[in-house]
């Protein structure tokens, strides 16, 4: 009797009947042999059918499934090491548990517009399928790296009466004939559970309304927010430090085959190791001033208009060879994929040559004083092999709630978090202002009504201590590990300036 398994665990049964129950996710067929391609939601199998006079019939049925038809598969377990997890099964029964016809996302290319109208859908392909289970391994190891520490999980609310961060950023919502707001950090109500709890952390959902259409932001994202009293930024550093090498190596253990095959370079995530570069805000500017950016932003230039040159002549010798003749189906396929494939790319480093003079000028031109954009973020990680913290920003550019340096007023004790290879900021964090005074003076300055704050100025007047936090983005983090060039791959359903279906 067959044993019902999974595709991950059939290398538990080799030489043994199985069943599977899955998907189609292709097949081909060549004289007597149908190869079936399934997958069952822990992984991908190949399953060969051979034809006989006894199995005609179920052949021919199993040869016209469509794509993500629904099927039971019975055959035995065999190790083949050309087939992927080094496991195939020779069929000897294919049972259809619902044809389907017309799937919409076939092998051919499409449009990344129709493949998000069509997410739902989406999801079932590898790439996909890959992306969200390093998510899920990254969600793990954020929770696993706080509850083994004894950190203390708080639920903040979704629904806040007053800005946490720029207020320019607030989703508005009608709450019962009141005006109140979705959430931006989770962060001021977790620092009155510090003060019972003394390490504490939320994780959740979180709303931007920045009308930003990068390829860094959505307007609802995932964010973890960890908050400890009695500690100094130095302290909360380290831990973010030591909470990043956790995550990279966690997924380095358990994805190590999934990043090769979405052509992550494996050596880039081998190098998160302790000790991360660190700059000062002053010092990261200097660095924008600096020669060596601008010879790598010339040279960026250089490439890519070079590599726009390479891609028209790809394109058009490959439309020509399409469209000559006696070219087979299949290569006529495969070549209009490619020609997809470049002309995305295409698109992109047409992009790239329009925005790396901008960002030439910008990097140039930065006053110290203002926030560090984007492009003068990728061009700091760009310049170094490991993460790298930039602390002590101005206190201008920076929410009310951080502390000031006491060796020097104009800045706040503070850092960003940078991830290597051009990502970008992934944390952002700092020490919180303890003194009642000093905070109450931030938000007048920031033009703050102080009655919507009374209970988190509490929190300074009975038993005030030196604490602080920080919170990471999970979607730009799965980005970086991934090697992904837009966010939007990393969350399920992305939500981003005009695009909200499904």
């Amino acid at each position: 009797m067959a044993t019902a398994t999974t595709i991950a665990a059939l290398n538990e049964h080799i030489g043994q009947p199985v069943r599977l129950q899955g998907w189609l996710y292709n097949s081909r067929s060549s004289g007597k042999l149908l190869f079936l391609l399934v997958r069952d939601g822990t992984g991908i199998c190949q399953c060969v059918l051979e034809k006989t006079a006894d199995n005609a019939d179920m052949f021919d049925a199993a040869r016209h499934l469509g794509q993500e038809s629904s099927i039971e598969i019975v055959g035995e377990a065999r190790a083949d090491e050309r087939s992927e997890g080094g496991v195939e099964v020779s069929a000897s029964q294919v049972t259809p548990i619902h044809a389907a016809e017309g799937y919409p996302i076939t092998p051919k290319p499409h449009g990344i517009d129709f493949l998000f109208k069509n997410r739902h859908l989406w999801f079932r392909s590898r790439r996909q399928w890959v992306i969200l289970h390093v998510r899920a391994t990254v969600i793990d190891a954020i929770r696993r790296f706080f509850n083994d520490r004894g950190f203390v999980l708080i639920d903040t609310p979704i629904f806040a009466p007053s800005a946490g961060e720029g207020s320019q950023t607030l989703f508005k919502v009608d709450y019962f004939g009141e005006e109140v707001y979705l959430a931006q950090t989770g962060q001021l109500y977790l620092e009155s559970a510090c003060m019972s709890h003394r390490k504490v952390y939320c994780f959740g959902p979180t709303f931007r309304a920045e009308k930003s259409k990068t390829r860094r932001h959505l307007t609802e994202f995932w964010m973890v927010e960890p908050e400890i009293a009695y500690c100094t930024v130095d302290d909360v550093i380290a831990l973010a430090e030591d909470f990043i090498c956790a995550i990279a190596q966690r997924v380095l253990d358990d994805h190590r085959s999934d990043l090769e095959f979405l052509g992550r370079d494996i050596s880039k995530l081998e190098a998160i190791q302790k000790p991360f570069h660190r700059l000062t805000y002053s010092e990261a500017a200097e660095l924008l001033h600096g020669d060596k950016v601008r010879t790598m932003l010339e040279q960026d230039l250089h490439n890519a208009k070079a590599r726009v040159t390479e891609l028209e002549k790809m394109i058009a010798d490959k439309e020509s060879e399409r469209s000559g003749p006696g070219v087979k189906k299949w290569k006529a396929e495969k070549l209009a994929q490619e020609i997809a494939e470049h002309r995305e790319e295409l698109g992109d480093v047409e992009t790239d040559v329009q925005n790396i003079p901008k960002h030439m000028e910008l990097a140039a031109g930065f006053e110290w004083g203002g926030d560090l954009g984007g492009s003068d973020e990728t061009i700091i990680a760009r310049m170094h092999d490991r993460p790298v913290f930039v602390t002590h920003y101005p206190r201008e550019c920076k929410a009310f709630y951080m502390k000031r340096d006491p060796d020097d007023p104009r800045v706040v004790q503070n850092f960003d978090l940078l991830a290597p290879e051009g990502y970008g900021e992934i944390i952002g964090g700092s020490q919180r202002e303890d003194s009642y005074d000093a905070l109450v003076e931030r938000i007048q300055e920031e033009g703050l009504p102080q009655e919507d704050y009374e209970w988190y100025l509490d929190l300074r007047r009975y038993g005030s201590v030196p604490h602080g936090g920080f919170g990471l983005g999970v979607e730009r983090t799965v980005a970086w590990l991934c090697g992904l060039k837009h966010i939007r791959e990393t969350i399920p359903y992305p939500r981003l300036m005009g695009r909200f279906y499904p």
